[in-house]
């Protein structure tokens, strides 16, 4: 077999290595534009996890890297003056040019030929060969030739950076972040070897204009860059090597492979270096290249085949994560401006959602102390509080816990009139433990219903059903409860979700309402758009409905403005058509739905609350995105809304989504720092990990759950012991012989999971 590989980078050469290496019958050639001495950049990182994966594939590249690396193990953040240590991070930093160099001698070792200074310019240049790897970078001239069969999309992201050096010895990675005049820097920064050190200096494009940077005047950017960074760079200069400014490509190919060739490294995909990853990936993928190689043999649509299959869901998994991280420094200016510098340094440090606060206590237990010490304090709680069972306040409604029930439809009303069923499934979760329940969206009309077993408030018998269910929170619990008040809009007269997956009613449905004459999607009816008349009754309705909400009991009325049910449909451009004083811009878009709040708000009990929720990215092009999320929150804000619940999507059934693990965290957050207004995260909260992490990195203020508790209604009570809370609060009496064994139970289990994080951490490699 003749494999080709075009681009001498570090996984060009590591693949070659270590086929060469298992086959060595096989020839390899490496065809690479530059002289081996060239290299542009200057250290790149490993991480102890990465160096354990190298010890077992090739130890002799393994021992030639750690000869050359410097090692850490510490990690600081720095902001504006304050400054704080972590550690028990294990990295470590070589030189770009020292890797390339010792991955060329392991290539001379094993008989891999490369051939310098041989330039690639099209598919026709490289020599036959049975393997074409395409390894030849982000600007991959094979990949850019093949890209309609690759189906590569280049996304060139927001923020812009500049790859530098410094004499400045660091003995941590370090993220200096400065505040400036024009906006805030960030410096990611660490030693790669005696006396040098990397500095990739990174900011957002409003602040790098406003500086007046120019993109390749390199002698002017490092000069202000010193500058700005005089304190930290302490009589240091910046190194430039080719350091111009540039904005991150965020490379996807939906093929790896097309006949003969194969995309490896950043030609195949990018991952954000705000992760440390680029490098690692990429050698990564050498790894299961090559393993694919070894294990197929001759077969080389297999090979690729293998390769992909087996390998693209951990790139995708990485990549997520670096874009997570990414969109993280994207917001950096409303990180910065956070108040409690705790909060701030562990937002850095658990902004991937990687990294989370139980295992960061693993590896450096005083910084998770002093991050807790700074969340109780900042909320006025005991010491040593767990943040998901402290208590939190709006108006005059006192909360015992930061967990939520986010409202579900149960689609088991009749007539609009809840039943035993919603006693149940409400009281259960009252008994176990949630601070507060938001009720499942409750039409104000029938006419606003989503289907024919959706609950509703526009009769009185309707209210007594639901004042039944509130006495029972109230007298055999602590919880709050709260009504949701929707109307379903374009989304109405579906079946019930295990009916047929809100499919149409065909026939057996009710006239359609909306802000224009647009169906929801394929099949469903059209809906009418609604006029000045119909807006006044709808108001109406809505006030009615907070009425009798209030008068049986509702501790706070939540809006729904959300998901492309009636409030909603104004909101977003993809469902507002209209020409009048409600449609066109988003200071006309909201006029409606705030003339709702303010109508219901003027009605119910000024001690109660009232918050929003609201869909503020619609995960479809030409629809809102977080910034018209933003001034959407901004306008129920000044109406005197209490908190948003923040939620995305539902607009339109063709949207483009990616879900995750506390995938809307980042949402909230943007509303939370940018508005000024206490709000609720959801979206896929399922440990009591995850909700800690998100509130001391303050990035959220209360926690809804759905699905969790719907499959687990003791989920609060099992956090409580787990967290060695007191139970005595939270579990009625008829329920307390079950305490100790609970408390015995998740003590255990929580020895359990810290015995096998540390089981599972990676040797240092120092």
């Amino acid at each position: 077999m003749k494999i080709a590989v075009v681009g001498g980078g570090p996984a060009g050469m590591y693949f070659s290595i270590l086929v060469k290496k298992a086959m060595p019958e096989v020839e390899i050639n490496i065809y690479e534009q530059n002289k081996l001495s060239d290299s542009f950049g200057f250290g790149v990182v490993f991480s102890d996890e990465t160096l354990s994966e190298f010890l077992t594939k090739d130890p002799r590249s393994y021992e030639l890297i750690r000869s050359k690396f410097a090692y850490w193990d510490n990690l600081d953040v720095y902001r504006d003056g304050e400054v704080v240590r972590i550690t028990g991070n294990g990295f470590c930093g070589c030189s770009r040019r020292t890797l390339l160099e010792l991955l060329a001698q392991r290539c001379a070792e094993e008989g891999v030929t490369i051939h310098s200074q041989y330039r690639i310019n099209s598919l026709k240049d490289v020599p036959e060969s049975d393997i074409i790897v395409a390894a030849d970078g982000i600007n991959s001239v094979i990949r850019t030739e093949l890209q309609a069969d690759f189906g590569t999309v280049v996304i060139p992201k927001k923020n812009k950076f500049v790859w530098m050096g410094s004499t400045k010895p660091l003995d941590a990675f370090t993220y200096f972040f400065k505040t400036t005049a024009y906006g805030p820097f960030v410096a990611h920064s660490y030693q790669y070897e005696e006396g040098k050190s990397t500095w990739v200096i990174e900011t957002t494009e409003e602040t790098f204009e406003k500086a007046g940077f120019v993109v390749d005047d390199e002698a002017g950017t490092r000069l202000k860059l010193e500058a700005i960074f005089a304190q930290e760079l302490d009589g240091h200069p910046l190194l430039t090597n080719k350091s111009h400014w540039r904005s991150f490509p965020l490379i996807t190919n939906t093929r790896w492979h097309k006949d003969n060739v194969i995309l490896l490294g950043d030609a195949v995909a990018t991952a954000h270096f705000s992760i440390g990853s680029g490098t690692k990936l990429a050698m990564q993928e050498a790894i299961a290249l090559a393993q694919s190689v070894i294990e197929n043999k001759e077969d080389v649509q297999q090979i690729f085949a293998s390769y992909e299959a087996n390998f693209r869901p951990h790139v995708e998994a990485i990549q997520n994560a670096a874009n997570i991280s990414m969109a993280w420094f994207e917001g950096m200016d409303r990180h910065v401006e956070q108040a409690d510098f705790m909060a701030f340094a562990f937002s850095v440090m658990s902004r991937s959602r990687k990294v989370t606060y139980e295992n960061q206590a693993i590896r450096d237990k005083a910084f998770t102390q002093q991050v807790l010490a700074a969340f109780n304090a900042r909320t006025k709680q005991k010491v040593g509080q767990s943040p998901a069972f402290s208590t939190y306040k709006l108006r005059e409604m006192n909360l015992p816990n930061r967990m939520v029930m986010s409202a579900m439809g149960q689609y088991s009303a009749v007539d609009g009139r809840v039943q035993d069923w919603h006693l149940m499934h409400y009281g259960s979760r009252a008994t176990g433990g949630v601070g507060l329940i938001i009720t499942e969206m409750t039409a104000v009309s029938d006419s606003g219903r989503i289907s024919p077993g959706c609950a509703g408030i526009y009769t009185d018998e309707q209210a007594q059903e639901w004042e039944r269910i509130v006495d029972f929170v109230h007298t055999n619990s602590s919880a709050k409860i709260a009504m949701q008040l929707g109307h379903a809009g374009p989304k109405g007269a579906v079946q019930r979700r295990w009916q047929g997956a809100f499919e149409p009613l065909n026939g057996q449905g009710w006239p359609l309402k909306a802000a224009s004459a647009k169906p929801y999607g394929s099949g469903y009816p059209i809906p009418k758009a609604i006029d000045r008349a119909e807006m006044q009754e709808i108001i109406e309705q809505f006030v009615s409905a907070a009425k009798r909400a209030d008068q049986a009991g509702f501790d706070m009325i939540e809006l729904s403005a959300c998901h492309g049910m009636l409030l909603a449909s104004f909101l977003s451009p993809l469902t507002n058509l209209r020409d009048d004083e409600f449609g066109g811009a988003i200071e006309n878009r909201v006029k409606f739905p705030v003339q709702v709040f303010e109508a219901i708000r003027s009605v119910v009990d000024s001690q109660k609350p009232i918050s929003v929720k609201i869909s503020v990215e619609d995960w479809k092009e030409g629809g809102n995105t977080i910034n018209e999320g933003i001034a959407i929150a901004k306008a129920f804000k000044d109406a005197g809304a209490d908190l948003i619940s923040v939620t995305s999507g539902g607009t339109v059934p063709d949207q483009e989504i990616k879900e995750g693990p506390m995938w809307q965290v980042p949402l909230a957050d943007a509303i939370k720092h940018d508005v000024g207004i206490p709000v609720m995260a959801i979206g896929q909260f399922t440990t009591i990990d995850q909700i800690n992490t998100t509130l001391l990195a303050d990035r959220a203020d209360l926690i809804a759950m759905g699905k969790t508790l719907l499959v687990n209604p003791g989920f609060v009570l099992q956090s409580a012991a787990y967290e060695q809370e007191s139970l005595d609060s939270l579990v009625p009496d008829p329920y307390r012989v079950g305490i100790p064994q609970l408390n015995k139970t998740q003590a255990w289990m929580r020895k359990e999971f810290e015995r096998m994080k540390v089981a599972l951490k990676p040797q240092s490699h120092r």
